[in-house]
């Protein structure tokens, strides 16, 4: 049984020319950032939510599983602050709701392995496996399932969630069922790192504040400063006022630290700010 869908991000099955459908062009690709903030992020959800209801269905319904559940990366009540957790948000093919909204920390069961490791991992019979965790063993044996395959949805360092495919027999994942997973894995990657970058903006470059030097700059320090906020360089300022390169050196060294700036971007940045060019 699948989780009901918000109504606004229903994907039928099927149908291809949806915008959330693995094979559309947005959906494997990453849109164009929406203008309006506000928008950007009610559109960002709107796409994940979709995504991720998805490719849950699509696992069932290409890869052969039984169950395809998907957990969502999101802090644990309780958990240590920067430590790494998701909840399985979305399912499908489900009997039992034990693995409904299950928060897992990263490194335990098989999908909190896949989350702490970012690779894909797998077991043949899941409940008699010696290389995980069984802390969700009750809610696995709810919904009888055996053979499981868990694969990090990856973009670079960036895991916006973690999809398993599960049976209810013991065989073991071979080479075709992993990569078909692993595909629908890739491209729903994309479609979330596409999403989430709407609610990226390009940070404001920092400008000093305005502020008068604690002492006056001198005639000459001014100059140069004025010479050196229209981009040239110290041989051309020097050239320019029949100074050598070391005196102008040692004039912006005095008018930086009087304006109190580290670098030549800031100390013009400052001049301007305070007035002292134009």
């Amino acid at each position: 049984m699948t989780r009901a869908a918000d109504p606004l991000t229903a994907v039928p099955d099927g149908a291809p020319d949806h915008p959330f459908h693995p094979s559309h062009r947005e959906y494997a690709g990453r849109p164009e950032h929406p203008d309006d903030p506000e928008l950007a992020a009610r559109a960002a959800e709107l796409v994940r939510r979709a995504v991720l209801g998805d490719l849950a269905r699509r696992v069932v319904a290409e890869c052969g599983a039984d169950v395809g559940l998907v957990g969502v990366p999101e802090p644990l009540p309780g958990s240590r602050p920067g430590s790494e957790g998701m909840v399985l948000r979305h399912w499908a093919g489900t009997r039992a709701d034990l693995l409904h909204d299950v928060p897992v920390p990263a490194g335990l069961g098989l999908g909190g392995r896949a989350l702490a490791e970012r690779a894909p991992t797998w077991v043949s019979d899941y409940r008699a496996a010696t290389t995980i965790s069984h802390q969700y063993d009750a809610a696995v044996a709810a919904d009888d399932l055996y053979a499981m395959l868990t694969v990090p949805l990856l973009d670079g360092d960036t895991v916006h969630g973690v999809v398993y495919a599960s049976l209810r027999t013991v065989v073991p994942f071979g080479d075709v069922r992993i990569s078909a997973v692993g595909r629908l894995a890739a491209t729903a990657a994309r479609a979330l790192a596409g999403a989430a970058a709407w609610n990226r903006t390009k940070p404001e470059p920092v400008v000093p504040e305005p502020v008068a030097p604690a002492r006056p700059l001198t005639r000459r320090e001014h100059e140069v400063l004025r010479w050196a906020a229209t981009g040239r360089t110290n041989p051309e300022i020097a050239a320019h006022l029949g100074l050598t390169c070391n005196t102008v050196t040692g004039y912006l060294k005095s008018a930086m630290h009087k304006l109190g700036v580290r670098n030549r971007t800031e100390l013009a940045l400052a001049a301007r700010a305070s007035g002292l060019v134009g």
